[in-house]
């Protein structure tokens, strides 16, 4: 198990490149299976994640050719021999092959997805929009998902019983060559839904509704190559947000696009935290307010996630860090994951004030000192979190299985240390 060293207590200045999206590039990744002609995705994020899924879309026959940059070439020439468990597991972003692979009208026999143990996550709303365009589901004794399409998917009107990112990009990627127009009610419409739609566009599959919850799917024969590139992470920005504003840090985020900002600019603004926006870039300046507002009627601020355009449940962990940095009390709530705010042990060791009310909410006081200590990243997001809070920190923090936290972060121990941050990889 690889572990971070941070000696934290100090501020930062610089610029960091924001990496394309994990979110993003899993779906448009799996994607590339509903041709077999060439695409090419640009602005993929060198990640864990990614790795395991290119090592998936090879085990089903694709060629999978990178030329530095982020830029792949992939041409998929599929041949179904089951996947390996051990892969499928690592990712959650796994189930995301189910959709395209049934689109190709090809069985599916796949272990249920891994990914991030952040509270229960269910499969339901695949099923039930896979079902809606004719695939059989069941689950085996072993606990493998069975999922037998027809010989042609057949459109459908799908109603989705949870707005599931997953779920909502399972559902597009196989209507996409379903036979009809399919239309998807309460489907999830966060950007990096955006970017897939906007790339099977580019292959060929008219898609209305992009940036809503009511989506119409033209299904297609095939489907065509394309040249597509890779929304900004706006979780990696967010994240260095928080980290600007809990170490009192100057910061120039570039390669964003600043129109998916505005639910992290709000959140941000609660805690007393504001940034420039630039073309292409934002600016967090050090000299900030740092006081957590108050709302109308002058009681304790509360800060919540929802599916988008509310603010992502992904950077509740980094509010939580930011919030014991600054002056005044703030209610953070986790409506979505049970078992996300259970990091929050580790910052009371490390010295903040938090109460705990229950898996759900934490009442965060700040501002307080934060004191190095050993920690043991249970997530990607959490991890993240715990490494601003060791940035905050006076000391030095060690921080294990960090692996959580390369799975969505690209080259992050470079982006810390070019900003000056004092960190090493044991």
């Amino acid at each position: 198990m690889s572990e971070y060293i941070i000696t934290g207590g100090r501020s930062f200045n610089g610029r960091v490149r924001i990496s394309g999206n994990k979110n993003a590039a899993l779906p448009c990744l799996a994607a590339s299976l509903l041709t077999d002609e060439q695409i090419t995705l640009e602005n993929v994020p060198m990640i864990q994640d990614v790795s395991v899924m290119i090592k998936l879309l090879q085990e089903l026959g694709s060629q999978v050719t990178g030329f530095g940059n982020g830029r792949f070439h992939i041409k998929s020439d599929i041949c179904f021999n089951g996947l390996s468990s051990s892969l499928v597991d690592s990712v959650r972003g796994s189930i995301l092959l189910a959709g395209p692979l049934l689109a190709r009208g090809i069985k599916v026999v796949i272990p249920p997805p891994g990914g991030d143990v952040i509270g229960l996550r269910r499969l339901d709303s695949h099923f039930t929009g896979l079902s809606a365009l004719g695939v059989r589901c069941s689950v085996l004794d072993n606990g493998d998902l069975e999922l037998t399409p027809p010989p042609r998917l057949k459109a459908s009107d799908i109603f989705l019983d949870e707005a599931s990112v997953t779920a909502t990009e399972n559902c597009i990627m196989a209507a996409s060559l379903a036979d009809g127009v399919s239309t998807i009610y309460n489907a999830a419409c966060e950007p990096h839904i955006q970017n897939l739609c906007r790339m099977l566009m580019k292959m060929g599959c008219r898609i209305d509704g992009i940036g809503s919850n009511y989506l119409t799917v033209h299904g297609r024969a095939s489907l065509s190559s394309c040249v597509h590139t890779i929304s900004f992470d706006y979780m990696e920005c967010g994240s260095f947000i928080g980290l600007a504003a809990s170490t009192g840090s100057q910061l120039t985020l570039t390669g964003v696009d600043i129109s998916q900002l505005k639910p992290i600019e709000k959140g941000f603004s609660k805690l007393g935290i504001s940034f420039e926006k630039r073309e292409n870039e934002i600016f967090v300046p050090a000299d900030q307010d740092r006081v957590i507002a108050r709302n109308y009627t002058g009681v304790t601020e509360k800060l919540d996630d929802a599916p988008w355009p509310g603010f992502p449940a992904d950077l509740l962990s980094i509010m939580c860090v930011t919030a014991t940095q600054m002056e005044g009390s703030i209610l953070i709530h986790e409506k979505m994951f049970e078992s996300r705010m259970f990091f929050i042990d580790y910052l009371i060791r490390m010295g903040a004030d938090i109460i705990l009310c229950d898996p759900h909410r934490a009442v965060v006081r700040g501002r307080t000192r934060l004191k190095g200590r050993e920690v043991i990243s249970p997530d990607v997001r959490a991890g993240m979190a715990l490494v601003v809070a060791a940035l905050c920190a006076d000391g030095q923090s060690v921080i294990k299985n960090i692996e959580q936290i390369e799975r969505g972060y690209e080259q992050l121990l470079d982006k810390l240390a070019f900003i000056g941050a004092e960190i090493k990889r044991n």
